[in-house]
């Protein structure tokens, strides 16, 4: 296992870099963000680039490469500012499932437009009964003949409103045993019987958040992604790369957070000299620069992991990786504007905003405490706790 990136990824980091300059947070990012509108001139532009779907199989318009490479895009895109959070769920869990269960009409139907940017697909698993546990969900699907009637709510489901189908995880009946389990439909976002709600959240972003009402959605019955009776293991292959596609987004607001911390340090004077010849100011960002580094070194893992197919390795190091990058990329957003001072509160810079922005990580796509219940459990091998 080698971390040692080809020339062909540090290409592609540069040229990824360059888009995010053109986009960057403080000209562009932010005041659409204020503005509560999609980050769409972007999109369009890193889809016609290859880049959201460097990971996708070519055959169906994708770059043929794998979450490493767009870990690599998500991390450089918000090492200035411009993150998609969209990259994490369409090309990341809907078009890794899809294309690894999905049947050959469904990779051809949606892959090369989640390839390029033209089709978004959202992903719908969150309910506010079940949170991280998914064997709570109570969405189901039942058979109408040779349709499917899908019924049930979703929560915090990002981007429906950009999305021309949702990914949701629903329940049908098992007809031998009667028992409940899961399995996942493409829902068209125009379906009858479709509801989406804006959730109003508090912290400046540019994707919405949306409550889901499906009431007896009639679907056909190449709505269902692969095997019914396989879907948990359909479904857990999107959440790895959902992790580690999270982490690289954390680690990128880091860098940005603390590149604006270094110049700002390296350019403020007020005793003589910069501010960051003082070791008050200059070990935090230290410490900082250390703990973004171990966290991409753990990210890198988890994807090569994953890419190799050591899905169980991949799952250890992802939900360590996403762990490690919330806590460094929150330190390295709070220590950026205590370097700042007062300017780290205004308009002008924009770190109070991101700030929020990278709270998130925290508690999304898994929370701390759920990473550190998997940690307990499976690499320390302590009893289960919840």
């Amino acid at each position: 296992m080698s971390f040692i990136e080809t020339e062909e990824q540090k290409e592609l980091r540069a040229s990824v870099s360059r888009l995010g300059e053109r986009f960057n947070y403080v000209d562009y990012v932010l005041p659409r963000a204020r503005r509560s509108e999609p980050l769409t001139e972007l999109w369009n532009e890193a889809g016609k680039l290859g880049f959201l779907g460097v990971n996708l199989p070519e055959e169906y318009g994708g770059g043929g490469a794998g979450i490493y490479e767009l870990a690599l895009v998500q991390e450089e895109l918000a090492a200035h500012g411009a993150g998609l959070l969209l990259v994490v769920v369409s090309p990341a869990i809907c078009g890794t499932i899809i294309g690894k269960y999905g049947t050959e009409e469904q990779k051809q139907t949606w892959l090369p437009g989640i390839a390029d940017g033209s089709k978004i697909m959202a992903f719908g698993i969150t309910e506010a009964d079940a949170g991280s546990n998914s064997h709570q969900i109570t969405t189901t699907a039942r058979r109408d003949g040779d349709d499917w009637l899908l019924s049930g709510n979703k929560i915090y489901i990002s981007g429906v409103d950009q999305a021309d189908a949702v990914l949701i995880v629903a329940r049908t009946e098992d007809s031998k045993t009667g028992k409940l389990k899961p399995a996942l439909f493409i829902v068209p976002t125009d379906a009858e019987n479709f509801v989406k709600t804006p959730m109003e959240m508090d912290i400046v972003e540019p994707d919405h958040q949306f409550m889901l009402f499906l009431d007896d959605v009639r679907l056909p019955a190449d709505a269902l992604v692969g095997e019914a009776d396989a879907a948990l293991m359909q479904l857990f292959a999107g959440l790895n790369p959902e992790r580690i596609l999270g982490a690289a987004m954390a680690i990128g607001m880091g860098r940005y957070a603390l590149d604006a911390a270094v110049r700002f340090a390296k350019e403020r004077t007020v005793w003589k000299q910069p501010i960051g010849a003082h070791q008050g100011i200059s070990h935090p960002l230290a410490q900082i620069k250390i703990e973004l580094e171990l966290a991409k070194l753990m990210m890198q893992k988890a994807a090569v992991l994953y890419d190799t197919g050591d899905d169980f390795g991949a799952a250890e190091a992802a939900n360590m990786a996403k762990y490690a990058a919330a806590e460094a990329s929150i330190k390295a957003l709070d220590q950026a504007v205590q370097t700042h001072g007062g300017a780290g509160l205004t308009k002008e810079y924009g770190l109070a905003a991101m700030l929020g922005a990278a709270r998130i990580a925290r508690v999304a796509p898994v929370s701390r405490e759920m990473i550190l219940n998997f940690v307990s459990q499976h690499s320390l091998g302590l009893p289960k706790s919840y």
